[in-house]
């Protein structure tokens, strides 16, 4: 085959795939079909579909929901609770037998100190207690000679004065030696002490010693610590954002050192202000025995926070994805190619509490909870349509 008829043969096959190719174009045009678009917040299921899904649609409703709040912290004594023994006057301990976790009860002895002071004070209330029994005995004798005209006014006032100065005197002396535990009433001339007794002032457990024998105690040492376990509280630290949600009478369930251990408690009172790290404190009552509760621990605690109406569905209503909460909602029924179809609206809410099986739900502005008709069952199965994309296809 010569040069030239090759070149004529390529050109008629390249005009016959022209043809060919023309063809085929038109009889696809002709085959094509308008699809229909369906928006990215509808997903679309046959009648059949939506049968073997099971799916379910009601309205919102209105609950009074209590939901839980879970925070941290520690275990105090009430203040009428919790005693500090420290020395009204500096003195060397003569003696002690406490330590650390012994019981004591409300009046008993639990240092013995001891100091010249003390011998002091109660001889000036002595000689003052006397002076003042001849004083008085002298302004009662000068005021009734003053009546008679016997005394002149200039010497009753001196009298008086002297009276007056001496009684000051005594009570200031006595209040001293109450001070130090002597009773004042039965302080005599043959029975005064260089030392004295302090007792506690509750029945309690000794929390802390730091004394030991022969040591120097002033008024600004702490010596021990008494503390009562039968009225403990919590003392709670709330976020400023949870300050709506806790009021008084509220339980409380708290554990402690990670115990299974449950011990309960009531809300008594709320903070008042807010501090500078955006918290605040919450106290409460711990109610009932707790043995192995004590002053100083750890607490993990749940709050059951106060009901109120809210908006409500059921918790498998509401799905979750890419960290966002999703309901659906029924948004239309039609008829495509002789077949049914339903579609569903995907709409975005925040999820709230959720207590016995119902979640509280915020819906968008706009939302009528009256006449929606939302999905209550299936919406796991309407979310798996929706991600897969096509998958429930029709």
């Amino acid at each position: 085959m010569s040069k030239q008829n090759i070149i004529y043969l390529a050109i008629a096959c390249l005009f016959v795939c022209t043809v060919v190719s023309c063809g085929g174009g038109t009889k696809g045009k002709t085959e094509t079909k308008t699809e229909e678009v369906i928006p990215d917040d509808i997903v679309e299921l046959r009648s059949d579909q939506v049968k073997l899904a099971n799916i379910v649609t009601g309205t919102v409703e209105l609950r009074s929901l209590s939901g839980t709040l879970k925070v941290n912290g520690i275990v105090n004594a009430a203040p009428q609770n919790l005693a500090t023994i420290c020395a009204p006057m500096s003195g060397f301990v003569k003696s002690t037998s406490l330590m650390p976790g012994n019981a004591v009860a409300r009046g008993q002895v639990l240092v013995v100190i001891e100091n010249q002071e003390f011998v002091d004070i109660q001889q000036n209330y002595l000689e003052a207690r006397n002076k003042l029994e001849f004083a008085e005995a002298d302004f009662k004798r000068h005021s009734s000679l003053f009546k008679d005209d016997v005394y002149s006014e200039q010497n009753v006032q001196q009298v008086t004065t002297e009276y007056k100065n001496l009684k000051a005197q005594v009570n200031a002396l006595k209040q001293k030696l109450v001070l130090i535990s002597i009773n004042p009433d039965n302080l005599q001339e043959d029975n005064i002490s260089r030392s004295i007794s302090l007792v506690s002032p509750i029945t309690g457990y000794v929390e802390a010693v730091n004394v030991n024998l022969g040591k120097y105690v002033t008024p600004t040492d702490v010596m021990f610590k008494i503390v009562n376990n039968d009225k403990l509280f919590l003392e709670l630290t709330l976020f400023e954002k949870d300050a709506n949600k806790v009021a008084r009478d509220q339980k409380i369930r708290f554990f402690i050192n990670n115990e299974t251990e449950t011990h309960e408690a009531i809300v008594t009172q709320t903070g008042q202000s807010v501090n500078a790290d955006k918290t605040y404190k919450v106290y409460a009552s711990v109610t009932g025995v707790c043995k192995n509760v004590l002053p100083g621990m750890y607490v993990n605690a749940i709050i059951e926070t106060a009901g109120s109406q809210v908006t409500a569905l059921p918790s498998e209503a509401v799905v979750s994805f890419d960290d966002k909460d999703f309901i659906f909602v029924f948004d239309k029924n039609k008829v495509e190619g002789g077949k049914p179809f339903t579609e569903y609206r995907i709409i975005e809410v925040k999820k709230g509490v959720t207590d016995g099986g119902y979640t509280e739900v915020g819906l968008p502005e706009g939302f009528d909870i009256n006449s929606a008709k939302v999905v209550l069952k299936g919406a796991y199965t309407l979310l798996s349509a929706k991600k897969n994309a096509g998958e429930m296809a029709c």
